[in-house]
């Protein structure tokens, strides 16, 4: 029933039955297909550290676990019960960067937008299932020992979104590898994952 659900919904966006809206400024989305971690909040930082040097940067999660809704960003006096835990480590961490949290992405973004003007670019936490923002570059995260090619929808496995959507990222990464991992056993992934012309397959430890 859940991935019945799922599969309508997707479909209804694909049809344009429900609007997807873009924005004209860099934002890129990290995400993933299952429930539970992939090392999503170690992607969003790599992508800070890479890019904050050269870019006003800024992170947007949905807070999960807060005690508050809403839009809001993190400074000197947030604590992790008003933003969520992954947010308060990311401005901890980064200091310089913005914060930002809200469930509403469609509406968050261009709050921020306005409340800090230099923002130029956007890093959309665990958002690659909510579908009402495109986001110019989609990085979806699966986990070595659970692909998401050999798992199952709600409730029988852990995909919270189906395994055709990954069709939609731009890039494909593989996290927690062993570091013994062989090109046999890449090559053996990479053919399992059978990405799309248009996307590109990475591994992490």
């Amino acid at each position: 029933i859940y991935g019945a659900i799922v599969w309508i919904r997707n479909w209804m966006y694909d049809k344009k039955i429900l609007k997807s809206s873009s924005f004209n400024f860099p934002i890129i989305c990290v995400g993933n297909l299952a429930v539970g971690g992939t090392g999503k909040t170690p992607m969003v930082e790599y992508l800070i550290r890479l890019l904050k040097k050269d870019y006003k940067t800024a992170t947007l999660s949905r807070g999960y676990k807060r005690k508050t809704k809403g839009f809001g960003i993190a400074g000197a006096a947030t604590t992790a019960l008003e933003i969520g835990d992954e947010p308060m480590q990311f401005y901890k961490k980064f200091p310089e960067v913005t914060v930002a949290v809200g469930e509403e992405r469609l509406v968050a973004i261009p709050q921020i937008l306005q409340d800090r003007p230099d923002t130029e670019l956007i890093i959309l936490d665990d958002a690659f299932q909510h579908r009402s923002v495109q986001a110019g570059l989609n990085i979806l995260l699966t986990e070595y020992k659970d692909l998401y090619t050999r798992d199952l929808p709600l409730p029988a496995g852990d995909l919270r979104d189906a395994r055709a959507s990954a069709k939609r990222a731009q890039v494909i990464v593989v996290t927690k590898c062993k570091q013994d991992l062989s090109e046999e056993e890449r090559q053996a992934i990479i053919k399992e994952l059978d990405p799309k012309p248009h996307q590109r397959v990475y591994f992490t430890e």
